[in-house]
């Protein structure tokens, strides 16, 4: 009898990884998480799917952020902060906290990290370009770890 393919993975060929999630959540989804998501979308393109959220999220991204952002040819002029969602968590294969790590939900089978990061709230440009370049370092180091596991 042939092994039917789900229909998520029908399109998919045997020699393709399946596309990995990542969720970045931070408090206000309005600098670290939608810089780390800015990087990661740029950097690993179509081969991962890319989610941010707040658990207090801000009515818009912090304009410092959207700056420095811009210095490195990444736009995130146009997202928006969004509020952290079960159903995120749920549909993530990865989990990155900034901050907030005690009030996200933990479900079995993702992998959570928590990245210890300031916070560029308040911060001018010069007070976020540091965390930024750590943001960036990060990110790939998280690539790096998504394509071993395949």
């Amino acid at each position: 009898m042939p092994t039917r393919l789900s229909p998520i993975f029908a399109n998919q060929k045997a020699s393709e990884p399946v596309k990995k999630t990542v969720l970045f959540v931070c408090v206000h989804n309005a600098g670290r998480s939608q810089m780390a998501a800015g990087y990661l979308q740029a950097l690993a393109g179509d081969r991962v799917t890319v989610l941010s959220a707040g658990t207090e999220p801000k009515d818009e991204i912090n304009p410092s952020a959207v700056a420095a952002m811009a210095e490195e040819g990444i736009d995130i002029a146009n997202n928006s902060p969004k509020v952290l969602t079960t159903e995120a968590v749920k549909e993530s294969d990865y989990v990155i906290t900034m901050g907030c790590g005690d009030t996200c939900p933990i479900y079995p089978g993702k992998t959570y990290l928590d990245w210890t990061l300031d916070d560029p709230a308040g911060h001018g440009i010069d007070g976020v370009r540091p965390i930024r370049d750590e943001i960036r370092t990060k990110v790939k180091d998280l690539i790096t770890e998504i394509d071993a596991r395949g």
